[in-house]
């Protein structure tokens, strides 16, 4: 039961773990009930959830028949046995909340994995159990391409394919696409031995952006294949917030300082771990999902 994912509603975390043996995902319960009350504290959801349970359980209900016991971390920092549903059984406790918000969380809970971004990061996951990743070039333009044609191989017809037209982010105009292809053989050929020649190369490539789409998810498992193959180290995504990340990233076109302290704090040497790979696909996709 180490497959753990992590989804994100209105920038609340949804813990989900992997059930091998059914083939299914159990959803954690405090999180969803954390979501449909617009609550963060802990404990509030705890309670809330005791008094919810005792109710439903008196009406028959099939959610609390329906739940089950793994363990998830607690906010203690240690694993602990906590009530998770399936997903049949997290559509039927979104319905017992007479709010807005629960239709609202249905609408996204049951449409999500059906996305592009939802299979893509389907196929991330699958990256770690594969043994495709160990073919794919290290630091290479080729690498990169291999990464986004894996990630959205069927979902975009131009995956893996480097694009020929100009694009923009907000106010941030990447390469011409004139000059990609010159620009793309000066970064590949940057060296990466050391931690500050690796930032380096990655902030170029982020200023390539490459791809018509998929350029932040792609480029961030092939930052991560360097690291691993240069320091015997990777990125714990999940320590870098969003916003700060984002406001980075922007700043880096001309100060790389602020994702330089961001990814040296990050750095972990759980390089064939799996739950700290699911958790960076997670918060990377995340980054992706609009405000």
């Amino acid at each position: 039961m180490s497959k753990i994912s992590i989804r994100f509603y209105n920038d609340r975390e949804v813990r989900a773990v992997w059930d091998e043996e059914n083939s299914k995902w159990w959803f954690s319960v405090l999180d969803i009930v954390g979501v449909l009350n617009d609550q963060d504290d802990y404990r509030k959801n705890r309670n809330y959830w005791k008094y919810l349970k005792t109710k439903l359980k008196s009406e028959n209900s099939e959610v609390v028949s329906g739940t089950n016991q793994l363990k998830l971390l607690a906010p203690d920092g240690k694993h602990r046995l906590a009530d998770v549903l399936d997903y049949d059984g997290v559509l039927l406790l979104a319905k017992s909340f007479p709010n807005a918000r629960s239709m609202r969380f249905v609408e996204w809970f049951t449409n999500s994995d059906e996305t592009i971004d939802g299979k893509s990061k389907s196929k991330a996951y699958a990256l770690f159990e594969s043994s495709l990743i160990d073919n794919i070039e290290v630091g290479t333009v080729k690498g990169l391409q291999q990464i986004h044609a894996y990630l959205f191989g069927g979902l975009y017809d131009f995956a893996g394919k480097i694009r020929t037209k100009t694009i923009a982010k907000g106010n941030t105009l990447f390469c011409l696409a004139e000059h990609l292809d010159n620009y793309l053989k000066i970064v590949e050929a940057m060296p990466e031995t050391t931690f500050d020649e690796i930032v380096d190369k990655y902030v170029e490539m982020n200023a390539a952006h490459p791809f018509m789409e998929g350029n932040g998810r792609s480029t961030r498992i092939w930052l991560d294949m360097i690291f691993k193959k240069r320091m015997k180290m990777c990125v714990d995504w999940s320590k870098i917030n969003k916003k700060e990340y984002l406001d980075a990233m922007i700043a880096s076109h001309t100060d790389s300082s602020r994702i330089r302290v961001l990814l040296k704090d990050s750095l972990t040497d759980k390089i064939n771990d799996r739950e700290t790979f699911m958790k960076g696909i997670d918060y990377s996709y995340y980054y992706e999902q609009e405000e």
